[in-house]
């Protein structure tokens, strides 16, 4: 019998992922493997917090991926469940934006399952 009580993690998204998981097209979402996301565990609670709303969209984690980059993390899944549209061309280099190429040599990436509750 599993006697772990989940934790619940909150984490800021923009608009566009954040649509992505509410609407069912995006089961992956992805961050640097850093301290904060290593204590994340299978059944934990992630409360995403969609950045210009302030709206909380909550889901259960159901598998934690790590890689040593998001090269690696891209070529392991759909571009769809990472939340790209068909058509889009999905990059590594978009992971840019957030984390800075130190830190993701310095801490790889995390492909973060999840189910909406």
């Amino acid at each position: 019998m599993n006697n772990y009580e989940p934790n619940t993690y909150s984490m800021n998204l923009n608009p566009e992922p954040f649509k992505a998981i509410k609407y069912g097209k995006k089961d992956i979402e992805m961050r640097l493997n850093d301290p904060r996301r290593k204590i994340i565990r299978p059944g934990d609670i992630i409360e995403f917090v969609e950045t210009k709303t302030g709206e909380l969209l909550y889901c259960r984690v159901v598998a934690l991926y790590p890689f040593p980059s998001f090269d690696e993390l891209y070529e392991a899944f759909e571009k769809e469940r990472l939340g790209y549209e068909v058509n889009e061309e999905a990059k590594p280099e978009d992971m840019m934006r957030y984390y800075s190429e130190q830190d993701i040599d310095k801490w790889g990436a995390l492909a973060i399952e999840i189910e909406r509750i």
